[in-house]
C-alpha cells in the first residue's frame, strides 16, 4: 500500500505482524485468489503445474 524508508505497508500478508521481511516477491494470480491483477502470460506458465509439483 505505501512504503516509508524502510517501512513497507501492506495489506492482506499472511504473516504475524511485524514479522521481518526478508524477501519480497511479485504477486502471482496464482497466490491472490481476492480481485483482479495485471500479470504476464509467462508467470502463469511457469506456475501451472506447482501444485501439481509441490505435493512431491
Amino acid at each position: 500500500m505505501k512504503v516509508d524508508g524502510l517501512i513497507i505497508t501492506v495489506e492482506g500478508l499472511d504473516a504475524i505482524d511485524g514479522t521481518p521481511v526478508l524477501d519480497i516477491k511479485p504477486v502471482m494470480r496464482e497466490f491472490q485468489p481476492r480481485g483482479d491483477i495485471k500479470q504476464p502470460a509467462w508467470s502463469s506458465e511457469l506456475m501451472r503445474d506447482y501444485y501439481k509439483s509441490a505435493g512431491r
